[in-house]
């Protein structure tokens, strides 16, 4: 174990030799340990369990989410996003984007947090800062836009087939601009709506999050 993982451990959490602890990889591992020796620099443990693919989930979420310009507001939407479900979270750069850079090592150290507190065995992806325009090319599964302009769009819940892959786009504190909608339109992406209320970009994000594990539970 490491370090800061030691330090909390014992400093802590005051565990002693012979407790028993749950750990995860982030790629699917569960495993049940004893603790054989109670260093706060380098705890030992042994491992007595182990569970391969757990909580292993039927679909695959990615939201690509315009940054807010508090960036605390992101934060806590990567946190709980994580706690509730997702796997892969790509920061887009739109034309109406306050914020135009993220520290990728920042908002990962957050969804780390977020996965122990939470006992996710799975860890979710964080990408780079894409430009909207560059990320819109490459969408993998159901893509969707979720925009506030007046148009043509049905509620999330009446698009998705489940049990697939989804992107779905949440644009910045101004919405996207009716050009970014109609590029998505032209890469097969499906106009949606997250119901009556204007909701800022990381509530929405996270009502989108919320209602795919929903439907898919």
């Amino acid at each position: 174990m490491n370090p800061d993982e030691s330090k909390h451990c014992i400093r802590v959490l005051r565990l002693q030799k012979d407790d028993v602890v749950q750990l995860i990889d982030g790629r699917g591992g569960l495993f049940e340990a004893v603790i054989v020796s109670p260093d706060p620099k380098r705890t030992q443990l042994k491992i007595i369990n182990e569970t391969r693919e757990y909580q292993k989930r039927n679909h695959y979420l990615h939201i690509a989410i315009a940054p807010t310009k508090n960036i605390e507001r992101l934060e806590w939407f990567l946190e709980k996003a994580t706690e509730i479900g997702i796997d892969e979270i790509s920061p887009i750069i739109c034309d109406r984007s306050e914020r135009k850079e993220v520290k990728k090592e920042r908002l990962d150290k957050v969804i780390t947090s977020a996965v122990k507190q939470s006992l996710k065995a799975y860890h979710p992806k964080l990408n780079e800062a894409l430009k909207y325009k560059d990320f819109i090319k490459n969408i993998s599964g159901q893509g969707y836009i979720a925009h506030c302009m007046e148009a043509e769009k049905a509620q999330l819940k009446d698009q998705i087939t489940l049990n697939d892959r989804y992107t779905i786009l949440i644009g910045p504190e101004g919405d996207f601009t009716p050009a970014e909608l109609e590029l998505a339109l032209d890469y097969q992406c499906k106009p949606i709506s997250l119901g009556t209320s204007r909701l800022r970009t990381e509530t929405a994000a996270l009502e989108a999050c919320f209602e795919i594990n929903l439907l898919n539970r």
